[in-house]
């Protein structure tokens, strides 16, 4: 299959394999994209913003990232692009979704979604045809077979019946992304009519290779998110779709999915928290402008508790994107519980900052405050609404009961790497992703992390805190093994709110595990991030929302966290682990 597109090109720079060159390539397209506030800025938030009230893409911001070569981020280096490591790719395309969510997915997301069944399953003709499309300026859109839950993106599915030389294509999709300018349609197709893990195949459809009367192009569909995104919609009607336009074998659908799925949803909450990030700092300034004195103390606790939980999600988001390297067998579970948990941490924070902004925060015409009205609307349109939740659960419910009986309290830890910042790790191989079983890495983290703190444990100050609270949640894991031990062998009901209650005491433990395991590797060059009162403050605020017993917090656990947001709003720095200069 040959899948054409026009060749411009774009220049891709030394490769780079480390943490330090992803650092670069990010500071490199921070520069490119210039101050976000700068009202002048054709890049900025507020002509961002105006894009979003047309309703149509940046077209000169996009021309900007292609121009960088942004997509050979998607591309893997065995294919000639810079795709090594998904901590790596996130930490690539934040400096994007810091400024515009809907950007970052029309542009580019998108592209790596679809494509992600190549590298999974495809052969090397097609992996090296889909490389070479992104690498001259291509575009890739994904459609999806349809989930339960399923929100508009989701809803509909294809069907592909054989017909001896290849197969035909049926049916319709409302709402798809980039549907009227992809360069290469990646088709999840049901050929199986009976449910199961054999029931739908992938396919690579050339859409300048379809004739005008198997396809019709629905018209273009608005949506209250990701406005600048373009959404239509496709009808196929007795497709002719070639042989060679297979994806591996006929019935890997399914499994390519869980796969890929595990790469996208940790990549999104990897940058998602990037945005959420430009809220916070328009709160801080809200808080701060005018004022010579100290921030109101009506706004501590909002502006900390978010900063502490920005913290938080970038440490779980890190870890997983990590774990898909160097455990990638085992990943799987954590990237659910991490998209599970993350999404309904950044939903809470937008609401708490909305306190702090007012009215402020939705006003388009202020690049200094308005992007909290338009994040609201794009969440729930990235995956990160309902749909996303339930496709998690289905994930982990099925797997509590042999956690609880054969991992909890019994698997050895990870290795410190998955943790530490700057680690050497291998690459990530799509095809060496586990869809099920491997144990629970998490869950001996923390329980490893709560040993070596238990001679702190009572004391005062932040450590005897944080030891505190790491035994607690240890407790927590061992009543929540007692409970999912009694869980039916035939697995559980996901309608079941007793046992959805389960999954989100879980993914608190997994919150858990991640936030220890990062403050645990610090080796001090980062004073603030080597102290526990960062993690003290984070996981007292996880123990809260799980309903763990929170023991008291060591004086001043606040104030030093909100010094440090203050600090980093001052040199213009992002709010997560990186701390990278993002606005001069």
């Amino acid at each position: 299959m040959t899948i054409t597109a026009e060749i411009i090109h774009p220049p891709v720079t030394q490769l780079g394999r480390t943490e330090a060159d992803a650092l670069a390539r990010a500071a490199r397209l921070e520069t490119l994209l210039g101050d976000p506030y700068d009202p002048a800025n054709p890049h900025g938030l507020r002509a961002l913003f105006a894009a979003d009230d047309r309703a149509q893409p940046p077209a000169a911001t996009e021309a900007l990232l292609r121009a960088a070569g942004l997509d050979a981020e998607f591309v893997p280096a065995a294919n000639g692009g810079r795709l090594t490591r998904a901590d790596l790719l996130a930490r690539v395309l934040r400096p994007v979704f810091r400024r515009d969510v809907a950007l970052g997915f029309g542009y580019g997301m998108t592209s790596l979604f679809a494509v992600g069944a190549v590298w999974t399953s495809g052969d090397a003709r097609q992996r090296q045809d889909v490389a070479d499309l992104l690498l001259n300026g291509g575009r890739a859109t994904i459609l999806h077979h349809e989930l339960a839950h399923a929100n508009a993106i989701l809803r509909h599915e294809f069907s592909a019946r054989d017909a001896g030389d290849g197969y035909r294509l049926d049916g319709r999709k409302d709402v798809i992304i980039n549907a009227a300018r992809a360069d290469l349609q990646v088709v999840y197709a049901r050929t199986d009519a009976a449910r199961g893990p054999r029931s739908h195949s992938v396919f690579l459809l050339d859409p300048a290779q379809v004739g005008t009367g198997h396809v019709r192009h629905l018209p273009r569909v608005e949506l209250a998110g990701m406005r600048g995104a373009l959404f239509s919609g496709l009808e196929f009607t007795d497709c002719p779709v070639p042989a060679e336009a297979l994806v591996g074998s006929e019935g890997d659908g399914v499994g390519v999915a869980l796969r890929v799925f595990q790469v996208n949803r940790s990549v999104i909450c990897g940058v998602v928290t990037a945005a959420v990030g430009t809220v916070l700092h328009s709160a801080v300034r809200a808080a701060t402008d005018g004022r010579t004195g100290p921030v109101a103390k009506r706004w501590h606790k909002p502006l900390a508790g978010v900063f502490a939980d920005l913290l938080a999600c970038d440490a779980m988001s890190t870890v997983v994107l990590r774990a898909l390297s160097l455990l990638p067998a085992q990943a799987h579970l954590f990237a659910a519980a991490v998209k599970y948990v993350v999404p309904d941490l950044l939903r809470e924070d937008l609401e708490e900052l909305a306190t702090v902004l007012g009215a402020r925060g939705y006003d388009h015409a202020d690049p200094a405050y308005g992007a909290l009205d338009k994040l609201l609307r794009d969440l729930p349109v990235a995956g990160l609404g309902h749909a996303g939740s339930a496709s998690c659960q289905s994930v982990l419910v099925p797997q509590l009961r042999g956690l609880a009986e054969r991992s909890w309290f019994a698997e050895e830890e990870p290795l410190p790497e998955l943790f530490r910042s700057g680690s050497e790790l291998p690459d990530l191989d799509y095809r060496l992703l586990g869809i099920a079983g491997g144990g629970d890495f998490m869950a001996a983290a923390l329980i490893g992390a709560a040993d070596r703190l238990a001679h702190a444990r009572g004391t005062r100050g932040t450590l005897g805190a944080l030891a505190d609270l790491a035994e607690a949640f240890v407790t927590e894991l061992r009543a929540l093994r007692e409970q999912c031990r009694r869980l039916p062998a035939s697995g559980a009901a996901l309608t079941d709110p007793a046992v959805l209650v389960l999954t989100d005491r879980y993914a608190g433990i997994v919150g858990a595990a991640a936030v220890l395991g990062v403050w645990e590797s610090q080796d001090g060059t980062d004073p603030f991030l080597a102290d526990p009162a960062w993690a003290v403050l984070t996981l007292s605020r996880l123990a809260g929302r799980f309903g763990v017993p929170v023991p008291g917090q060591s004086d001043g656990v606040q104030a030093q966290v909100l010094d440090e947001l203050l600090r980093r709003y001052r040199e213009g720095r992002s709010c997560d682990l990186d701390a990278v200069t993002y606005a001069p």
